[in-house]
């Protein structure tokens, strides 16, 4: 560790975070699907089964989100 706190963070590393977890959340998403789709599994349950991981990273996409919003103001 470094000892760094977030608030040296810069709006711009926070921009490309965001992106970053965006990409990863869509990558999760179609990739489960698509898995789904060739193991013949039922949409409803794929979506069950994954929509807790989706819900952690919406929250911490909300968080950065606000982080950003307030690093930019």
């Amino acid at each position: 560790m470094t000892g760094e706190s977030n608030s040296t963070v810069t709006p711009e590393q926070l921009a490309e975070v965001i992106a970053e977890f965006e990409q990863y959340r869509d990558r999760l998403y179609n990739e489960t699907m698509a898995s789904a789709k060739k193991a013949k599994l039922p949409k409803k349950l794929a979506i069950a089964q994954l929509q807790p991981q989706l819900d952690q990273i919406d929250s911490k996409l909300e968080q950065l989100r606000n982080q950003y919003s307030s690093a930019i103001s």
